[in-house]
C-alpha cells in the first residue's frame, strides 16, 4: 500500500492560498490584527508570495532585489513600509486602514 506523503503545514498553507486567492485576503487580514507579533504579517504576506508565483517574481515585479525581499520578509524582517505597500501591490492586494471596532 502506497502512503501519501505528508507536507508541511507551511506548504499546506501555501497551496491553499494558491488555490483560493480569497483566502489571501482574509489570511493577510488576520496577520495585521495581531499587533503583539508583527512576524505574523511578514510571514504571511511571505506566504501569499510564494503563492503568487514565488518570492524572485514578486521581487522582481515589486521592484526590489531578491534577497532584500527575502530577508524583509524573514521572521526578523523589518521591511520599510514602501516594501510593505510594493509587495501588497505586486500579489494583488493592498493595504487599508479601518477605524477600530
Amino acid at each position: 500500500m502506497k502512503r501519501k506523503a505528508s507536507i508541511s503545514h507551511e506548504e499546506a498553507t501555501i497551496r491553499y492560498l494558491r488555490d483560493n486567492p480569497g483566502f489571501a485576503v482574509e489570511y493577510l487580514r488576520t496577520a495585521l490584527e495581531d499587533a503583539d507579533e508583527p512576524a505574523v504579517l511578514l510571514i504571511a504576506l511571505r506566504r501569499i508570495a510564494q503563492a503568487r508565483g514565488g518570492l524572485a517574481k514578486i521581487a522582481k515585479s515589486a521592484g526590489i532585489e531578491r534577497e532584500s525581499l527575502y530577508r524583509a520578509l524573514s521572521k526578523r524582517g523589518n521591511p520599510r513600509l514602501s516594501t510593505l505597500v510594493a509587495v501588497t501591490k505586486a500579489v494583488g492586494l493592498k493595504l487599508t486602514v479601518e477605524p477600530r471596532a
